[in-house]
């Protein structure tokens, strides 16, 4: 049996089959997808995580400074003598506040350790200091007892600079004796006039001599001094105000 050669259609099959692979071969690849190309369908895209930035914890609150209130010193400046004003600076005391005894001072010498000294007036209203002995302080004023040891240390110092603190003060008061209901001392707290005085003393007697009355008191230098006190012009409005100082006794004829 002869068997027929069909090359026609061999080279026809072997042409497609070659144009089939050079198309293969020049067909481009696919894009690569980028992150803001369109989804495909059916596709889900997982969602982007932002980073969060780390917490800063808030500033801590800064407490503002307490204010402390410091209580000043109870102590004086010294003043060189002849300054016109007085060394002692207590709460309780004013310049014209006059010494009596049992009253507590501070005395301070500049530059004298030996003369610098915490005194109290003594009964007979005196002072003692080294080199110049005793010195009358009853009845003076700071700056009247600091006049008076700068004129003393001035034998030993040209120039001295002294300073009276009153340190401590004994309660003020003044006597009542004679015709009067209730005699005894009575504590001055301000200013009392005799008028004041004779009355916390239970006013007067029946034969009391009221135009008469005697008012002792100490001056500077603990000098005695005799005040006459007419009641009668005073309750009237008449004449000048008396009124009462430390250590004042009323004696009512």
């Amino acid at each position: 049996m002869k068997i027929r050669t069909t090359a026609p259609l061999s080279i026809a099959i072997l042409l497609s089959m070659a144009i089939a692979g050079a198309a293969q071969t020049s067909r481009p690849a696919a894009p690569t997808r980028r992150t803001g190309d369109a989804q495909a369908p059916g596709t889900v895209r997982p969602t982007p995580v932002t980073p969060q930035p780390a917490a800063v914890p808030p500033p801590a609150e800064t407490a503002a400074p307490s204010t402390t209130a410091t209580a000043a010193p109870n102590a004086a400046t010294a003043l060189p003598s002849g300054t016109g004003r007085a060394d002692s600076r207590t709460a309780n005391t004013s310049p014209d506040y006059r010494l009596v005894p049992g009253d507590k001072l501070r005395i301070e010498v500049y530059r004298d350790a030996q003369l610098s000294q915490s005194l109290q007036v003594r009964p007979d209203g005196k002072i003692t200091l080294p080199l110049i002995g005793d010195v009358a302080a009853e009845g003076r004023t700071s700056t009247e007892l600091r006049d008076a040891l700068v004129t003393s240390l001035k034998e030993y110092n040209t120039n001295p600079v002294v300073t009276v603190i009153v340190v401590e003060t004994v309660p003020p008061v003044f006597y009542v004796m004679g015709e009067v209901n209730s005699p005894g001392t009575f504590p001055i707290k301000g200013q009392v006039s005799a008028v004041q005085a004779l009355a916390m003393a239970g006013g007067f007697k029946d034969f009391a001599k009221t135009k008469n009355i005697k008012i002792l008191r100490k001056g500077a230098g603990g000098t005695p001094q005799n005040v006459t006190f007419n009641y009668k012009e005073a309750a009237e409005g008449r004449g000048a105000a008396v009124f009462m100082q430390p250590g004042d006794t009323i004696i009512v004829p």
